[in-house]
């Protein structure tokens, strides 16, 4: 299964987390100065060592990667955005199990991404190490002694290590203490946003945590520090979660209406199915709704996507047929055993 399927430490709160590792090579300027030349010499090299690096990882150039592939892959999370709508030649390095996804050629020269779900930064950071340590037996990286790993965003020198945790928060949100604790994150220096890409509008209960400094710190340190802020949310969220619950009756009332809209509804637009899904996904990890379990929550918010749809059913339909594919779905997944 795919790790965006599978539960891990704390997914009640954390859905998934994620670590990355800027990195540039030397001999090349920033990806936004190569000449074309330059470019297509570099992403060839980077094809040529793939199969060297193990992990089966897999070299695939996005220019022979199809619009509704490419879409799958952003709704994913696995590349953002922009990366896909990038004219110049780009690639990415990926492997079967979706958890460790390169970037070649966007914004740097290679952004190492590693998934888990839940809470498991430590062994995402060394996967991501795993990797980096492995690319850089082939090619070297450009190193400064004091600036540390040198990238054309000079917010992620030193380390160029950004690490993520992806939170679903609507307990907090009800109680109306979200805004509390987000300025609380930003406090300790981190950075709280949405989840997704300016693109997609996303869930007002789904939040992302990552650090705003990577010089100056250790990787090790970098990661303490976003797993212990997340800890914290964690805490608050189970606190605002128990306080819900002591009225059982109006909470199961809410996510039982949510569940049952949407496994009756006859068509559904993707902001309702995303939304319902926060309240049930909130009602299942809370023992309230025993016809469901993670795992279809899980299957049920990847395949409300348009086009893990699309991809899912092979066919293309239009935006009525789409809503009315949706809803079917949904009836599916939750009546499987």
């Amino acid at each position: 299964m795919n790790w965006y399927l599978e539960n891990g430490k704390e997914s009640d709160v954390v859905n998934y987390s994620k670590v990355e590792l800027k990195r540039n090579v030397e001999g090349y300027p920033f990806s936004h100065k190569m000449t074309e030349e330059q470019r297509k010499k570099f992403l060839e090299s980077v094809k040529y060592i793939t199969p060297s690096l193990g992990f089966h990882l897999q070299y695939f150039s996005m220019k022979d990667i199809d619009d509704i592939t490419k879409r799958v892959l952003i709704e994913k999370n696995l590349i953002p955005y922009y990366f896909a709508r990038r004219k110049e030649d780009t690639a990415i390095l990926i492997n079967d199990e979706e958890n460790i996804c390169v970037l070649v050629g966007g914004e740097e020269h290679l952004i190492i991404q590693v998934f888990v779900p839940g809470l498991d930064l430590q062994n995402a950071m060394y996967l991501a190490k795993e990797i980096d340590e492995k690319i850089q037996q082939q090619l070297n990286f450009s190193y400064h002694e004091k600036y540390g790993y040198l990238t054309a965003n000079p917010m992620s020198c030193g380390t160029g290590l950004r690490g993520y945790t992806v939170l679903h928060l609507p307990g907090l949100k009800i109680s109306n203490n979200l805004s509390k604790m987000i300025n609380i994150i930003q406090n300790f220096g981190m950075i709280v946003t949405n989840e997704y890409d300016e693109d997609i509008e996303g869930n007002e209960n789904i939040y992302k945590i990552t650090n705003h400094q990577t010089m100056g710190i250790t990787e090790e340190t970098i990661i303490k520090n976003i797993e212990n802020i997340t800890k914290r949310v964690i805490e608050q969220e189970r606190i605002a979660r128990k306080y819900l619950g002591k009225n059982e009756v109006q909470l199961a009332d809410k996510v039982y209406r949510s569940y049952g809209i949407l496994i009756n509804a006859k068509k559904l637009s993707y902001k309702e199915v995303e939304q319902l899904l926060s309240d049930v996904k909130l009602g299942t990890d809370l023992g309230i709704i025993l016809e469901l379990n993670d795992t279809k929550v899980k299957k049920m918010l990847l395949y409300a996507k348009e086009a893990n749809l699309l991809k899912k059913e092979g066919k293309v339909y239009n935006r009525e047929e789409i809503e009315i594919k949706r809803a079917e779905l949904m009836k599916q997944i939750a009546r499987r055993k």
